[in-house]
Protein backbone atom coordinates (compact mmCIF):
# COMPACT_ATOMS: atom_id res chain seq x y z
CA UNK A 1 0.00 0.00 0.00
CA UNK A 2 1.34 3.43 -0.93
CA UNK A 3 0.49 6.86 0.48
CA UNK A 4 -0.74 9.94 -1.33
CA UNK A 5 2.13 11.87 -3.01
CA UNK A 6 2.21 14.62 -0.37
CA UNK A 7 2.04 12.21 2.58
CA UNK A 8 4.99 10.19 3.82
CA UNK A 9 4.44 6.46 3.35
CA UNK A 10 5.77 5.16 6.67
CA UNK A 11 5.71 1.48 5.58
CA UNK A 12 4.61 0.47 9.08
CA UNK A 13 3.72 -3.03 7.84
CA UNK A 14 7.46 -3.74 7.40
CA UNK A 15 8.61 -2.78 10.88
CA UNK A 16 8.32 -6.25 12.44
CA UNK A 17 10.41 -7.95 9.75
CA UNK A 18 13.52 -9.53 11.27
CA UNK A 19 16.76 -8.02 10.02
CA UNK A 20 14.94 -5.32 8.03
CA UNK A 21 17.46 -2.53 8.66
CA UNK A 22 20.46 -4.67 7.67
CA UNK A 23 18.65 -5.86 4.54
CA UNK A 24 17.74 -2.34 3.47
CA UNK A 25 21.24 -1.02 4.13
CA UNK A 26 22.43 -3.55 1.54
CA UNK A 27 19.71 -2.68 -0.97
CA UNK A 28 21.00 -0.53 -3.85
CA UNK A 29 17.70 1.37 -3.98
CA UNK A 30 17.79 2.46 -0.35
CA UNK A 31 18.33 6.11 0.52
CA UNK A 32 19.24 7.56 3.90
CA UNK A 33 18.20 10.76 5.65
CA UNK A 34 21.02 11.71 8.01
CA UNK A 35 20.22 13.69 11.17
CA UNK A 36 23.03 15.45 13.00
CA UNK A 37 22.19 17.37 16.16
CA UNK A 38 18.62 18.07 15.03
CA UNK A 39 19.77 19.27 11.60
CA UNK A 40 19.42 17.74 8.16
CA UNK A 41 21.12 18.49 4.86
CA UNK A 42 18.91 20.55 2.54
CA UNK A 43 19.72 21.50 -1.04
CA UNK A 44 17.43 22.96 -3.73
CA UNK A 45 14.48 22.97 -1.28
CA UNK A 46 14.66 19.20 -0.71
CA UNK A 47 16.27 16.89 1.82
CA UNK A 48 19.53 15.32 0.71
CA UNK A 49 19.30 11.53 0.33
CA UNK A 50 22.55 9.68 1.03
CA UNK A 51 23.90 6.24 0.17
CA UNK A 52 23.90 3.92 3.24
CA UNK A 53 27.51 2.99 2.46
CA UNK A 54 28.62 6.59 3.07
CA UNK A 55 27.27 6.66 6.63
CA UNK A 56 29.43 5.33 9.45
CA UNK A 57 28.43 4.80 13.07
CA UNK A 58 24.77 5.73 13.56
CA UNK A 59 21.45 4.86 15.17
CA UNK A 60 19.32 3.41 12.36
CA UNK A 61 15.57 3.29 11.78
CA UNK A 62 13.05 2.87 8.99
CA UNK A 63 11.43 6.14 7.92
CA UNK A 64 9.30 4.64 5.15
CA UNK A 65 9.21 4.89 1.38
CA UNK A 66 10.21 7.81 -0.81
CA UNK A 67 7.88 9.30 -3.42
CA UNK A 68 8.98 6.70 -5.98
CA UNK A 69 8.67 3.80 -3.54
CA UNK A 70 12.38 3.51 -2.71
CA UNK A 71 13.16 2.55 0.92
CA UNK A 72 14.08 5.44 3.21
CA UNK A 73 16.19 4.94 6.32
CA UNK A 74 17.10 7.30 9.13
CA UNK A 75 20.69 7.54 10.35
CA UNK A 76 21.16 9.59 13.51
CA UNK A 77 24.85 10.48 13.78
CA UNK A 78 27.02 12.34 16.24
CA UNK A 79 27.48 16.08 15.73
CA UNK A 80 31.08 15.38 14.75
CA UNK A 81 31.01 12.54 12.23
CA UNK A 82 33.98 12.02 9.92
CA UNK A 83 31.98 10.27 7.21
CA UNK A 84 29.75 13.27 6.56
CA UNK A 85 31.82 16.26 7.65
CA UNK A 86 32.84 16.95 4.05
CA UNK A 87 29.32 18.26 3.39
CA UNK A 88 29.17 22.10 3.43
CA UNK A 89 28.17 23.31 6.88
CA UNK A 90 25.63 25.74 5.42
CA UNK A 91 23.63 22.83 4.00
CA UNK A 92 22.87 21.49 7.51
CA UNK A 93 19.63 23.20 8.51
CA UNK A 94 17.11 23.13 11.35
CA UNK A 95 13.35 23.39 10.92
CA UNK A 96 13.32 27.13 11.57
CA UNK A 97 16.05 27.59 8.96
CA UNK A 98 14.10 25.95 6.16
CA UNK A 99 10.96 27.96 6.89
CA UNK A 100 8.29 27.33 4.26
CA UNK A 101 10.74 26.16 1.58
CA UNK A 102 9.87 22.46 1.81
CA UNK A 103 6.72 20.93 0.34
CA UNK A 104 4.35 18.78 2.42
CA UNK A 105 6.18 15.50 1.80
CA UNK A 106 9.63 16.90 2.57
CA UNK A 107 8.34 18.74 5.65
CA UNK A 108 6.77 15.60 7.10
CA UNK A 109 9.94 13.66 6.37
CA UNK A 110 12.06 16.37 8.04
CA UNK A 111 9.96 16.50 11.20
CA UNK A 112 9.65 12.71 11.48
CA UNK A 113 13.40 12.24 11.08
CA UNK A 114 14.29 14.81 13.73
CA UNK A 115 11.72 13.52 16.21
CA UNK A 116 12.69 9.85 15.82
CA UNK A 117 16.42 10.62 15.90
CA UNK A 118 16.00 12.54 19.16
CA UNK A 119 14.12 9.64 20.74
CA UNK A 120 16.70 7.08 19.61
CA UNK A 121 19.50 9.10 21.19
CA UNK A 122 17.67 9.94 24.43
CA UNK A 123 16.02 6.57 25.15
CA UNK A 124 18.70 3.93 25.58
CA UNK A 125 17.90 2.60 29.07
CA UNK A 126 14.64 1.52 30.70
CA UNK A 127 13.14 4.28 32.83
CA UNK A 128 11.75 1.67 35.25
CA UNK A 129 14.83 -0.49 35.96
CA UNK A 130 17.76 1.10 34.13
CA UNK A 131 18.46 -1.89 31.87
CA UNK A 132 19.86 -1.18 28.42
CA UNK A 133 17.02 -1.41 25.90
CA UNK A 134 16.87 -3.53 22.75
CA UNK A 135 15.77 -1.88 19.51
CA UNK A 136 12.61 -3.25 17.92
CA UNK A 137 10.16 -2.45 15.12
CA UNK A 138 12.89 -1.08 12.85
CA UNK A 139 13.69 1.72 15.27
CA UNK A 140 10.15 2.59 16.41
CA UNK A 141 10.23 0.86 19.80
CA UNK A 142 12.66 -0.37 22.42
CA UNK A 143 12.19 -3.38 24.67
CA UNK A 144 13.45 -4.03 28.19
CA UNK A 145 14.57 -7.65 28.58
CA UNK A 146 14.54 -7.37 32.37
CA UNK A 147 11.10 -5.96 33.22
CA UNK A 148 9.48 -6.60 29.81
CA UNK A 149 8.42 -2.99 29.30
CA UNK A 150 7.97 -1.54 25.83
CA UNK A 151 9.11 2.02 25.12
CA UNK A 152 7.81 4.11 22.23
CA UNK A 153 8.57 7.61 20.89
CA UNK A 154 6.63 10.20 22.87
CA UNK A 155 4.56 13.08 21.57
CA UNK A 156 3.66 15.84 24.04
CA UNK A 157 0.49 17.80 23.13
CA UNK A 158 0.54 21.58 23.39
CA UNK A 159 -2.06 24.16 22.42
CA UNK A 160 -1.31 27.35 20.50
CA UNK A 161 -3.99 30.02 20.28
CA UNK A 162 -4.70 33.10 18.17
CA UNK A 163 -6.94 35.40 20.25
CA UNK A 164 -9.06 38.03 18.53
CA UNK A 165 -10.96 40.95 20.05
CA UNK A 166 -14.73 40.72 20.63
CA UNK A 167 -15.40 42.69 17.42
CA UNK A 168 -12.90 40.60 15.45
CA UNK A 169 -10.86 43.64 14.37
CA UNK A 170 -7.72 43.15 16.45
CA UNK A 171 -5.43 40.25 17.29
CA UNK A 172 -3.75 39.73 20.65
CA UNK A 173 -0.10 38.65 20.57
CA UNK A 174 2.44 38.20 23.34
CA UNK A 175 6.19 38.63 23.71
CA UNK A 176 7.88 35.67 25.39
CA UNK A 177 10.66 36.50 27.84
CA UNK A 178 13.02 34.20 25.93
CA UNK A 179 12.67 36.45 22.87
CA UNK A 180 13.43 39.62 24.88
CA UNK A 181 10.64 41.49 23.14
CA UNK A 182 11.95 40.89 19.61
CA UNK A 183 9.03 38.72 18.53
CA UNK A 184 5.30 38.65 19.25
CA UNK A 185 3.36 35.46 18.71
CA UNK A 186 0.28 33.44 19.61
CA UNK A 187 -0.01 32.02 23.11
CA UNK A 188 1.01 28.42 23.71
CA UNK A 189 1.40 25.89 26.48
CA UNK A 190 1.56 22.17 27.20
CA UNK A 191 -1.49 20.12 28.11
CA UNK A 192 -1.27 19.13 31.79
CA UNK A 193 -2.21 15.74 33.22
CA UNK A 194 -5.98 15.28 33.25
CA UNK A 195 -6.73 18.31 31.05
CA UNK A 196 -8.76 18.45 27.86
CA UNK A 197 -7.46 20.60 25.02
CA UNK A 198 -10.27 23.10 25.62
CA UNK A 199 -9.42 23.42 29.31
CA UNK A 200 -5.77 24.00 28.43
CA UNK A 201 -6.70 26.78 25.98
CA UNK A 202 -8.70 28.66 28.61
CA UNK A 203 -6.10 28.12 31.34
CA UNK A 204 -3.07 29.13 29.29
CA UNK A 205 -4.60 32.36 27.98
CA UNK A 206 -5.82 33.31 31.46
CA UNK A 207 -2.40 32.58 32.99
CA UNK A 208 -0.23 34.21 30.32
CA UNK A 209 -2.35 37.16 29.21
CA UNK A 210 -5.05 37.57 31.89
CA UNK A 211 -7.72 37.19 29.20
CA UNK A 212 -11.04 35.37 29.54
CA UNK A 213 -12.24 33.62 26.40
CA UNK A 214 -15.65 33.10 24.90
CA UNK A 215 -15.76 30.85 21.86
CA UNK A 216 -12.84 28.69 20.75
CA UNK A 217 -12.42 26.45 17.71
CA UNK A 218 -9.83 24.02 16.43
CA UNK A 219 -7.90 25.04 13.29
CA UNK A 220 -5.00 22.67 12.57
CA UNK A 221 -2.06 20.85 14.16
CA UNK A 222 1.68 20.77 13.52
CA UNK A 223 4.33 18.38 14.84
CA UNK A 224 7.27 20.29 16.29
CA UNK A 225 10.17 17.96 17.08
CA UNK A 226 12.05 20.10 19.63
CA UNK A 227 12.02 17.79 21.38
CA UNK A 228 8.67 16.03 20.68
CA UNK A 229 5.71 18.42 20.68
CA UNK A 230 2.45 18.35 18.76
CA UNK A 231 1.21 21.93 18.44
CA UNK A 232 -2.61 21.99 18.30
CA UNK A 233 -3.81 25.28 16.87
CA UNK A 234 -6.96 27.11 17.95
CA UNK A 235 -8.73 30.38 17.25
CA UNK A 236 -10.45 32.08 20.16
CA UNK A 237 -12.47 35.23 20.86
CA UNK A 238 -11.84 37.26 24.00
CA UNK A 239 -14.76 38.25 26.25
CA UNK A 240 -13.30 41.76 26.60
CA UNK A 241 -10.02 43.55 25.88
CA UNK A 242 -8.62 43.50 29.41
CA UNK A 243 -5.09 42.06 29.48
CA UNK A 244 -2.54 41.31 32.19
CA UNK A 245 0.68 39.55 31.12
CA UNK A 246 2.13 37.24 33.73
CA UNK A 247 5.43 39.17 33.65
CA UNK A 248 7.48 35.97 33.86
CA UNK A 249 6.94 33.95 30.70
CA UNK A 250 5.07 36.70 28.81
CA UNK A 251 6.58 40.15 29.33
CA UNK A 252 4.20 42.10 27.11
CA UNK A 253 0.93 41.68 25.22
CA UNK A 254 -0.45 43.88 22.47
CA UNK A 255 -3.72 44.23 20.62
CA UNK A 256 -2.74 44.75 16.99
CA UNK A 257 -4.95 46.04 14.19
CA UNK A 258 -5.30 44.27 10.87
CA UNK A 259 -3.13 46.93 9.24
CA UNK A 260 -0.40 46.47 11.87
CA UNK A 261 -0.50 42.70 11.41
CA UNK A 262 -0.32 43.08 7.62
CA UNK A 263 2.70 45.35 7.82
CA UNK A 264 4.37 43.02 10.33
CA UNK A 265 3.81 40.04 8.03
CA UNK A 266 5.52 42.07 5.30
CA UNK A 267 8.46 42.78 7.61
CA UNK A 268 7.94 46.51 8.25
CA UNK A 269 5.32 46.55 11.01
CA UNK A 270 5.52 47.43 14.71
CA UNK A 271 6.40 43.87 15.85
CA UNK A 272 8.42 40.90 14.68
CA UNK A 273 6.42 37.75 13.95
CA UNK A 274 7.25 34.00 13.98
CA UNK A 275 8.87 32.44 10.92
CA UNK A 276 7.19 30.68 8.03
CA UNK A 277 7.87 27.21 9.46
CA UNK A 278 5.58 27.71 12.46
CA UNK A 279 1.86 27.13 12.87
CA UNK A 280 1.80 30.45 14.76
CA UNK A 281 2.55 32.25 11.50
CA UNK A 282 -0.28 30.34 9.79
CA UNK A 283 -2.78 31.29 12.51
CA UNK A 284 -1.80 34.94 12.31
CA UNK A 285 -1.86 35.04 8.52
CA UNK A 286 -5.24 33.30 8.26
CA UNK A 287 -6.78 35.82 10.67
CA UNK A 288 -5.30 38.70 8.69
CA UNK A 289 -6.54 37.39 5.34
CA UNK A 290 -10.11 36.73 6.51
CA UNK A 291 -11.26 40.29 5.92
CA UNK A 292 -10.16 42.96 3.40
Amino acid sequence: MTAEPDILDRAAELRDEDGLIDRLRSDARTRVIVVRGGRLRVESDALVRSDPATVGDADWALLGRDRDGAPLLLASVAVQCDSIDTAPEETWLGLRDVGGRLDAHESELFVSAVALASWLVDTRCCTACGTELQLRQAGWSRHCTRCDREHFPRTDPAVIVAVESPDGERLLLGANANWRGRLYSCFAGFVEAGESLETTVHREIAEEAGVQLGSIRYVASQPWPYPRSLMIGFRATAVDEHTEPDGVEIIDVRWLTRDEIGRSLAGDGPVGLPGEASIARRLIREWYEERP
